[in-house]
């Protein structure tokens, strides 16, 4: 069984709760995508958008913690090998701009594993990392659910599809 097949039949029986843990367990894995995006598409236009955002805003803020706590436990290898990147993210992080820089690739499609193991590298403040992070992640996975609360009819009818 995929993925996505699993996740789905999941948030079928789950609703909200089923949708946080696909969210955790997408988010969890550092450097390799799981199609999470797709799903809160999806059930943005059979749930409640505003639900569904809040529910996978929350599980992927949670499921990214993994890349914090890689750079807290596995920050000083890549010290030595990245040395010259290191410093440009540590200066973005000492000037103040480490939550915006969380916000901001937590809100959009960058690759947000990046900045979490620099948090965890730099010893961010976990609180302002969640926060940023759940601010972020809402922000993005708000709009997928309206986007599929929107569009998802529209898409279906294109493809002479049905929910």
């Amino acid at each position: 069984m995929d993925f996505l097949t699993w996740s789905h039949s999941l948030i079928q029986t789950f609703g909200y709760l089923g949708l946080i843990v696909v969210n955790l367990i997408g988010s969890a894995t550092v450097f390799f995508p799981l199609p999470i995006a797709v799903l809160v598409f999806i059930f943005g236009g059979i749930l409640n958008p505003w639900l569904v955002g809040l529910s996978a805003a929350l599980g992927c803020t949670f499921g990214e913690l993994t890349g914090y706590a890689l750079g807290r436990g596995g920050g000083k290898v890549l010290e030595k090998k990245y040395e010259r990147f290191l410093k440009i993210g540590e200066r973005w992080f000492e000037k103040g701009k480490g939550f915006f820089c969380i916000f901001f690739f937590a809100a959009t499609p960058l690759p947000y594993d990046v900045v979490g193991i620099l948090g965890g590298i730099f010893n961010y403040n976990i609180k302002k990392f969640i926060l940023a992070s759940f601010l972020g992640k809402m922000v993005m996975n708000l709009a997928l659910a309206f986007g599929g609360f929107y569009g998802i009819k529209w898409i279906l009818n294109i493809f002479k599809l049905s929910l």
